[in-house]
């Protein structure tokens, strides 16, 4: 049976959509039609093993994903993992958050420049796609 997982992603960024299709893919995530979903996704985590988290910002985060981040308790998500294009006080911020929540929290942040126009830049070269499935499987590893 695959890992009840999902990659849910708060950017413009195609290429962060282009790093969320490729997990899907890599990890068989098909059979869940909402496997992979914008901040906040249509619909909600339910009992989920491991949430990513893919955010592309600096500094603080917004109302929109703060709110989202103080929801995603241990009913909805037993164990979430960061994937930031931006900044530590980004992930700091959010790490903050999600810790209150009483869900684990991966210490293992991915951190990623994705620099250009939002929308542009769509293509994934084949060093970042085996870096981003390394990091995946190492989390999955170190899962409670």
């Amino acid at each position: 049976m695959a890992l009840k997982m999902r990659f849910l992603y708060y950017s413009g960024k195609a290429k962060m959509k282009a790093m969320a299709e490729i997990v899907k893919t890599e990890f068989e995530l098909s059979q869940n039609h909402n496997a992979i979903d914008i901040i906040p996704p249509a619909y909600s985590c339910e009992n989920e093993r491991l949430v990513i988290l893919a955010v592309s910002g600096k500094g603080e985060p917004d109302d929109v994903l703060r709110r989202f981040c103080f929801e995603l308790d241990k009913k909805k998500a037993q164990n979430v993992a960061l994937f930031i294009d931006g900044d530590e006080k980004m992930a700091t911020k959010l790490l903050e958050v999600l810790k209150e929540t009483g869900t684990n929290v991966m210490e293992n942040v991915k951190y990623v420049k994705f620099g250009g126009l939002p929308f542009l830049g769509g293509k994934v070269t084949e060093e970042e796609k085996a870096d981003l499935i390394a990091w995946v499987k190492d989390i999955i590893e170190n899962l409670k």
